[in-house]
């Protein structure tokens, strides 16, 4: 069987009294393992331009996920994703959907994802691109405009460098206590443990300490729990960085 990496962008399938888009694209996710349509490699969240040129629910970002399928499956994953954002996404929600070959994710589609951080585009300009590169992007609800960040979303992922994880293997099954490196790498999904400076935590005996906002964030394409230290007269004792740090990914 041959396995190919896909990306799924996903964004405004939410309304202010519903659950946001990332529950909504963990949900879809779960669905999808469940019923052996994709195996699922992580959610991440990405930050888009805020302005008041752009209609947005609460804070204007979107979310990504990568799977792998065998390519001969797309068209049912394609589908079961459809249907379910067309069915689970709020009144009022302009869900857009895109879904890619993580392969075929190139500079032009990166740019254009960190741009829309800081820039308005358009349905326009964002349906041209998608067709340009072979994407399947598609509106699902209200007036679309779900696509710009959906594409955006499937951009930043794959440049590997913006976002913070709202899904990942055993990440949200963690308690609020010490765990070793070890145990933290055999417990969950996350690549690195590392300080904002860059300083990478290998000690497998190593403690950290987990807090209740614990987010792995997307780094170099790792997900990277972001550590400081616990006790400055030891290098062993390291404890998750505080939220504000982590939502500035």
């Amino acid at each position: 069987m041959h396995i190919r990496n896909f990306l799924i962008g996903i964004d405004d399938t939410d309304n202010l009294e519903s659950r946001g888009t990332g529950f909504r694209v963990r949900q879809l996710g779960k669905l999808l393992a469940e019923n052996s349509i994709a195996q699922v490699f992580g959610i991440t969240r990405h930050q888009l331009f805020v302005s008041p040129l752009i209609p947005y629910t609460s804070h204007n970002s979107s979310a990504c996920m990568a799977v792998a399928i065998d390519p001969s499956e797309l068209e049912k994953l394609t589908q079961f994703c459809s249907d379910y954002l067309r069915q689970e996404s709020a009144d009022g929600s302009d869900a857009g959907l895109c879904i890619a070959s993580a392969d075929q994710v190139d500079s032009d589609v990166q740019q254009y994802g960190r741009r829309a951080k800081s820039e308005v585009f358009t349905q326009k300009d964002s349906r041209g691109l998608a067709s340009r590169k072979g994407f399947y992007l598609e509106g699902l609800t209200g007036d679309e405009g779900g696509v710009i960040g959906a594409l955006a979303a499937v951009g930043l992922r794959a440049e590997g460098n913006d976002g913070r994880y709202i899904g990942l293997r055993g990440v949200r099954e963690l308690e609020v206590k010490d765990y070793t490196v070890g145990q933290l790498k055999a417990m969950t999904d996350i690549d690195q443990i590392k300080t904002t400076d860059g300083f990478e935590v290998t000690g497998l005996h190593h403690t950290v300490s987990i807090t209740e906002w614990a987010r792995p964030v997307l780094l170099n394409g790792n997900a990277v729990l972001l550590v400081e230290k616990a006790n400055d007269d030891t290098n062993d004792q390291w404890r998750v960085v505080p939220k504000t740090v982590i939502k500035t990914y």
